[in-house]
This record gives structure tokens, C-alpha cells and sequence, in this order.
């Protein structure tokens, strides 16, 4: 019996030290899941940053991403959603995230092209760079 207890032991050991992805949920309600870990410095709001992005819906429906226009985007972070805003300074540069935005913190109650009023979106965000 000892044995068998001591084997579970070593199963729950192992399992969580190849845990999911670490998960933050921000006082905002966003929440970043962190894809990989990026080993450079973290943007502040102020900063700009170049990153490849792919946004959806709820539903998994693809309503924008930087391929789509012809490869990474740079913009000042203080000067998008608060999302992201939020959700991209806690990456560091060359890391990936997902981050889920409460519609509070992407578009509210605003129908912004094909992303109908008060709509939780998500977002894959690959950090490249700050600065321009």
C-alpha cells in the first residue's frame, strides 16, 4: 500500500511540473496566459511596441491580425485597448501570450467593424521589439 501511495506521489509530482502555461487574471478581469516566456525587457505603457498579432471572437471567429496586414505592427501601448495595454506589459520580448479581454476592457458597448457591441475578444500576441 505504502508503495502505491508513494507512486500516486510521484505521478502528482511529475504532472505538475509539466504544468499548462502559467495563467494571471489582472484586476481588470483580463486574464494572460503566457504561450512562451520571452527572456528581454517588459514595455511599459508608454513605450511602443512591434509585435505579430491574431485577434478572435468568442466564437474563434478571426476578425483582424497583423498577416493580414502584411506583417508585424508597431503602435504606442498607451494608445490601444486597455487589454492590451495591461495584458502586453506583463510580457517580456520574445514571448507569446493569449490574452482574454472582458469586453469592459476591449471595445465596451462600441461596434467596431466586425466586432459587435459589448463582445469578449482574444488575442495571440507575439512581442518582438520596443521601440520604433
Amino acid at each position: 500500500m505504502k508503495s502505491l501511495i508513494a507512486l500516486i506521489a510521484a505521478a502528482t509530482v511529475a504532472s505538475t511540473a509539466f504544468a499548462a502555461n502559467p495563467v494571471v487574471k489582472l484586476p481588470s478581469g483580463v486574464v494572460v496566459e503566457q504561450l512562451k516566456q520571452g527572456t528581454g525587457p517588459q514595455p511599459k505603457a508608454e513605450d511602443v511596441v512591434r509585435v505579430n498579432y491574431r485577434g478572435t471572437l468568442a466564437n474563434g471567429t478571426e476578425f483582424d491580425s497583423s498577416a493580414k496586414h502584411g506583417g508585424p505592427a508597431s503602435f504606442p501601448l498607451n494608445r490601444v485597448i486597455p487589454c492590451w495595454t495591461q495584458g502586453v506589459q506583463t510580457m517580456k520580448v520574445g514571448g507569446k501570450a493569449k490574452l482574454t479581454c472582458p469586453a469592459a476592457t476591449a471595445y465596451g458597448d462600441r461596434e467596431v467593424g466586425p466586432i459587435p457591441a459589448n463582445s469578449d475578444l482574444t488575442f495571440e500576441i507575439e512581442l518582438l521589439g520596443i521601440g520604433q
